[in-house]
């Protein structure tokens, strides 16, 4: 379970990565192969999509990705 876990978060990581690099890169009027199809339905919906890669890997990784586990031990005297 703490694998899936773990690659749950790194998957988000790659896809908020990717859409911040989509971002960038389409200012300069380049794409990343594996998102060329982000703009098919036009320049509007392709913003909407990056958009929604980068809030959905960081939720993503925000909520698997945290592999620090606390564990507190109090001693009552």
């Amino acid at each position: 379970m703490e694998t899936i876990k773990s690659n749950l978060g790194k998957g988000g990581l790659l896809l908020a990565t990717m859409g911040i690099m989509s971002i960038i890169l389409s200012i300069f009027n380049y794409n990343i192969r594996l998102l060329s199809w982000v703009d098919a339905w036009g320049n509007t919906m392709g913003w909407i999509i990056r958009i929604l890669l980068i809030v959905g890997g960081g939720a993503l990784f925000l909520f698997f990705g945290n592999d620090l586990e606390v564990d507190v031990d109090i001693d009552e005297n």
